[in-house]
C-alpha cells in the first residue's frame, strides 16, 4: 500500500526536529498527564525528563535498574521495566522504588522490555530474552518468551499470549479493546482482542513489520518503530514514513500539554514532531 500524504496525521510541513543527542541508546518514552516525556537511556542507566514546556531536559534517576519500557499509571507513579535484575518497578512520585514483580513460578524473567496498562490498571508486559553485558548469566532460566498480564490489585501474573521468538513493542486501546505486540526478530505485528478477564484472543497478523516500541493516536493508527517510524491505520495500512536520521529508531509516545508532539527516541537522541492526531493515554 503506498503512503497517501493527505492520510498522513504529521502536522502539514512538520518535519522531526532534534532535542538532543547527547545519549548512547534512547528508550522507552512515558507522558505524565502535564505532558512531560521521561525517557531512559539505558547503557547509562538513568531516567531522563523532557519538560514540554522549557524543551529541556534533566536527569530524572540515576541508577535505574537499566529501566526499558516506562508508563505512568493515573496516580503519576513511573512503571518500568528494568532489565538489570529482571524486574518490573513503580516508582512515585517522590522517587521511591518498589519492585512489583522479579520473576514467575519461581523463575527470573528473561527481562520485561516494554509495558501497557488497561482501564483497570491491569498491566500487559513483553518479557524477550537480550543478553545484557551487566548479567551474570548467561542464559534465560524461561525457556519461552511470553506476553504476561499483571492483575490489576498487581498480585497475580499470568501469561497471556506466546509462539514469540523476541516479543518487544506493546501498545493497546482499552476503548477498542485491541492490544498490538511486535514480535521484532520474526519480523510481525500482531494483534489481540483484550478480554474482560485480562486474557488474549483473535490473534491476528497485523503488519509484515518488526518493531521496537509503538504507540497509538486517537485515529486509531498505530506507530511501528525501526527504520525511523512508520504508520498503519486501523485496518493495516500503511499511511506514513517518518524518516529519521539515525541508524535504529527505538520508541515513539505522545506528549506536550495537548499529547499532539510524537516524542522519539532513537539511537543517541530524541526528537520532537507536531501531529494533527493526538495521543489516547490522557484525556485532552
Amino acid at each position: 500500500m503506498s503512503c497517501e500524504k493527505h492520510t498522513s496525521p504529521v502536522k502539514d510541513g512538520a518535519k522531526p526536529e532534534l532535542i538532543s543527542d547527547e545519549f548512547i541508546f534512547t528508550e522507552g518514552p512515558a507522558s505524565d498527564k502535564e505532558g512531560n516525556v521521561y525517557f531512559t537511556d539505558q547503557p547509562n542507566n538513568q531516567i531522563l525528563k523532557w519538560d514540554a514546556k522549557s524543551n529541556s531536559i534533566s536527569v530524572y534517576m540515576k541508577d535505574a535498574g537499566r529501566s526499558n519500557g516506562m508508563y505512568f499509571d493515573d496516580d503519576q507513579n513511573l512503571w518500568t521495566c528494568a532489565d538489570e535484575n529482571f524486574q518490573l518497578w513503580k516508582i512515585s512520585p517522590d522517587k521511591e522504588v518498589s519492585v512489583v514483580l522479579d520473576g514467575h513460578e519461581n523463575k527470573a524473567f528473561n527481562g520485561p522490555n516494554d509495558l501497557w496498562m488497561d482501564e483497570k490498571g491491569g498491566f500487559y508486559f513483553t518479557d524477550p530474552y537480550y543478553q545484557r553485558e551487566y548479567w551474570e548469566r548467561k542464559s534465560p532460566e524461561m525457556e519461552k518468551r511470553k506476553v504476561y498480564y499483571l492483575s490489576p490489585d498487581h498480585k497475580t501474573v499470568t501469561p497471556v499470549a506466546e509462539g514469540f521468538v523476541l516479543p518487544n513493542g506493546i501498545i493497546g486501546s482499552s476503548k477498542d479493546q485491541v492490544l498490538y505486540v511486535s514480535d521484532v526478530s520474526k519480523e510481525k505485528v500482531y494483534k489481540y482482542q483484550i478480554q474482560d478477564n485480562g486474557t488474549l484472543t483473535d490473534k491476528e497478523l497485523f503488519a509484515d513489520m518488526g518493531s521496537d516500541g509503538m504507540t497509538l493516536d486517537n485515529e486509531g493508527n498505530l506507530y511501528v518503530t525501526g527504520d525511523g517510524v512508520v504508520v498503519f491505520d486501523k485496518e493495516g495500512n500503511k499511511i506514513d514514513h517518518i524518516q529519521i536520521d539515525k541508524e535504529w529508531t527505538g520508541n515513539v509516545t505522545f506528549g506536550g500539554a495537548n499529547e499532539d508532539i510524537l516524542f522519539i527516541t532513537a539511537s543517541d537522541a530524541v526528537y520532537k514532531l507536531p501531529m494533527k492526531t493526538h495521543g489516547i493515554r490522557w484525556n485532552h
